[in-house]
């Protein structure tokens, strides 16, 4: 598989600003600088990443209450979603969708959600729009494997393929929904064959690995471009954060944490791919690196010098102003 160079640059500093922003986020609700629940996305960089650099701007991605990542891979902002985290009038929502509630209409980002398997139905009702314009855009929805336990998610991936709809189903699989481990909560051992059973095609990937994902993802999203209907990935890497950020996470087996962050993360299987074919050297990697420290940097600096929201502008953007004709 050759990957322009050009793309593996972009890979590795979106994955590193997804990886820093979640780590600062973390430190600064820790404080107390940051209002809110928040879910962080720390580990599972690969899948946001590999999925997103198979897009453009006119496809469309609804994201999960664990949204972060795939906001930024699909080209928000970041000083506009630190802002918005940090509640100011000048986030990417003004400050009203916080962590959960991030999007970007003008990027194809349709949102964050806080409902578990909430997004796969707003995704097919994107994609029909898609087919019906015959514009040949995709639709993309990201759901964790408590999602696909969901009726709204069955019902979503059964109407795909009904309409013939180009939506991708992206599953990511970080092993737990919330604190309820998967070993228990799913009764089947291969969500693959369960997903591909409503009729279309699942590619698995290892979502510790940005090249699996990303031919994983190709595949998928070529599938449902071509106007084959709808497809899925299937991707597993656990998160290094518990659900929230505070959870204790005393479900974790010991040693769970310390081998995920060890031996499977994404930006050190990148770096170490990079060594064995040469395509990008270590200086390269560690300019990027140092940016991208710089860009987070910046950016809550930023977020805490923004104007913060204002008594007047509490029903702005909630209710729609209509307005009488004659």
């Amino acid at each position: 598989m050759s990957i322009p160079k050009e793309t593996l640059l972009h890979a590795y500093r979106t994955m590193k600003t997804i990886r820093e922003f979640e780590e600062r986020v973390n430190a600064e609700i820790m404080n107390g600088q940051i209002p809110g629940f928040t879910h962080l996305y720390t580990g599972q960089e690969a899948n946001a990443v590999g999925v997103c650099a198979h897009l453009d701007e006119s496809d469309t991605i609804i994201s999960t209450h664990r949204g972060h990542g795939h906001c930024i891979a699909k080209g928000a902002e970041v000083s506009g979603m630190m802002k918005e985290l940090f509640g100011s009038s000048e986030g990417l929502c003004k400050g009203k969708g916080g962590s959960m509630h991030v999007a970007d209409i003008d990027k194809g980002i349709l949102g964050a959600n806080g409902i578990v398997a909430g997004g796969p139905p707003i995704s097919v009702g994107s994609a029909l729009a898609a087919k019906i314009r015959k514009n040949g855009k995709v639709a993309v929805s990201f759901s964790g494997d408590g999602s696909v336990n969901q009726g709204t998610c069955f019902e979503a991936m059964n109407m795909a393929v009904v309409l013939q709809a180009p939506a991708v189903f992206v599953i990511e699989n970080n092993y737990y929904s919330e604190h309820t481990s998967i070993n228990y909560a799913v009764g089947c051992d291969d969500l693959k064959a369960r997903t591909e059973a409503f009729g279309f095609p699942v590619f698995v990937a290892d979502g510790a690995d940005f090249f699996a994902v990303y031919e994983a993802a190709g595949k998928a999203i070529a599938h449902a471009r071509a106007g084959n209907g709808p497809a899925g990935v299937f991707a597993e890497q656990g998160r290094y954060h518990g659900h929230f950020v505070g959870d204790p996470q005393a479900y974790r087996a010991e040693g769970e944490l310390e081998d995920l962050r060890e031996n499977h993360c994404p930006l050190k299987n990148f770096r170490t791919r990079m060594a064995e074919t040469g395509e990008l050297s270590d200086a390269e990697l560690d300019a990027i690196d140092a940016e991208v420290m710089a860009e987070i940097e910046q950016s809550v600096t930023d977020a805490k010098a923004a104007a913060r929201p204002t008594a007047e502008q509490v029903t702005e953007d909630v209710y729609i102003q209509y307005t009488a004709t004659a």
